[in-house]
């Protein structure tokens, strides 16, 4: 699989970004970028997340550090079909809040 987050411009949807299936802090830079390259497009920003087997802290920084700048600027950010290890490592750094995830049932809807 590959280990890189996909690039704006190879999405249909340039505001949406997809998530690397190990998302370790090795991508996060690249990540940092494309999510700055979207936050530019003044539109929701929409997180793909079910590829994703592993998450590292970098990744789950940049992630809250995104959608707090999101609701600062009045930003619509979500976080899209979170995969259960993403969800599991969510709820085990307890961000789910800082993320926007509600929690249901021990599940993320």
């Amino acid at each position: 699989m590959n280990s890189m987050p996909s690039r704006p411009e190879d999405d249909a949807d340039a505001r949406s970004l997809r998530l690397p299936a190990n998302g370790t802090t090795v991508v996060a830079e690249d990540l940092r970028t494309r999510l700055v390259l979207a936050s530019d497009l003044d539109q929701e920003i929409i997180i793909d997340a079910g590829d994703v087997e592993t998450v590292g802290q970098a990744v789950l920084q940049l992630l809250v550090a995104a959608r707090s700048e999101a609701l600062r600027t009045g930003r619509p950010f979500a976080i899209a079909n979170p995969s259960s290890a993403f969800s599991e490592r969510v709820t085990a750094c307890r961000l789910a809040g800082p993320l926007g995830l509600e929690i249901g049932e021990g599940a993320f809807q």
